[in-house]
């Protein structure tokens, strides 16, 4: 049986979204098809998630997925090591006999022995294989899968509302693309930024804001930086700039950027962005 739901996501307190992401995100939930995010790290594909959790008041179930990941532990998991310990020492208050006491959940499995329906988050897609990536589509298109040891099938409760993110960082199968919603989500732009902080810093500075902002886009612009710091990395580097009792917010037109290490996590990235921001300040 599946939940059935009028209420539509119109974003969160701490996530700002435009529209075509709104639409998309609620066209998806209507279509009950997987919603596939991609873009840089940074740009708030996990965070959306987040988002529709709170916005729509549901339950959240993360999938991880790692390169070596097997379908079958996104499922269940069959605990045979524990069983054969509480048959050899007959400690346990569980039914040595009863297979289904062995039986774990996965995620995926969790999603649909819900007693109410969930958003199930699929986090970086693109570091499994193929046959992973076009099997769990099976599973999530039919609702249902087999428990081999015990021959039961288990079938969704309720559909849950599936994202599943992508960092690009390798093609996924044409099989897989065809059956989900896309939605590429770019890096926010100066002005999309503005907003972004504004929520996060309902009172900041307007200097310190708009000379923090065009601080971070130069700093983002540096040639050969292997890891961009992200939105994340500009809201705690306001966060750092607004605890020191010495920064003053028109010090970062001259070059003067402290506390590079919030922004750059690479050594060779930070020693290049302290390089450049010296040389600006000789200017």
């Amino acid at each position: 049986m599946y939940q059935e739901s009028n209420n539509e996501f119109q974003g969160a307190k701490k996530y700002v979204l435009d529209q075509e992401l709104a639409s998309i995100v609620n066209i998806s939930m209507k279509l009950e098809m997987p919603l596939l995010l991609k873009g840089e790290p940074g740009t708030g594909k996990t965070m959306l998630a987040h988002a529709i959790v709170e916005n729509l008041n549901m339950p959240l179930i993360v999938l991880n997925v790692k390169s070596s990941m097997k379908l079958i532990e996104a499922l269940y998991q069959y605990d045979t090591l524990t069983r054969l310990n509480d048959s050899r020492f007959g400690d346990s208050k569980r039914d040595v006999s009863n297979i289904d006491e062995y039986i774990k959940m996965g995620k995926i499995g969790q999603a649909f022995c819900s007693d109410k329906r969930t958003v199930l988050l699929i986090d970086e897609i693109d570091k499994a294989d193929t046959d992973f990536q076009d099997d769990m589509l099976d599973v999530l298109d039919q609702m249902q899968f087999d428990i081999i040891e015990t021959d039961q099938t288990i079938k969704a409760r309720y559909r849950p509302v599936i994202i599943i993110t992508s960092n690009a960082k390798k093609d996924l199968s044409d099989p897989f693309l065809g059956r989900c919603n896309f939605h590429h989500i770019a890096f926010p732009d100066p002005k999309m930024m503005r907003k972004i902080i504004s929520v996060h810093f309902e009172d900041i500075d307007s200097t310190l804001a708009k000379n923090a902002i065009d601080a971070f886009y130069s700093m983002r612009e540096i040639d050969s930086i292997e890891k961009k710091p992200a939105t994340r990395e500009l809201i705690n580097w306001i966060r750092a700039l607004n605890a020191d009792p010495d920064f003053r917010a028109k010090d970062l037109v001259k070059g003067k950027l402290p506390f590079l290490g919030v922004l750059f996590k690479k050594s060779p990235d930070y020693e290049r962005a302290a390089n450049i921001a010296s040389r600006r300040r000789m200017f």
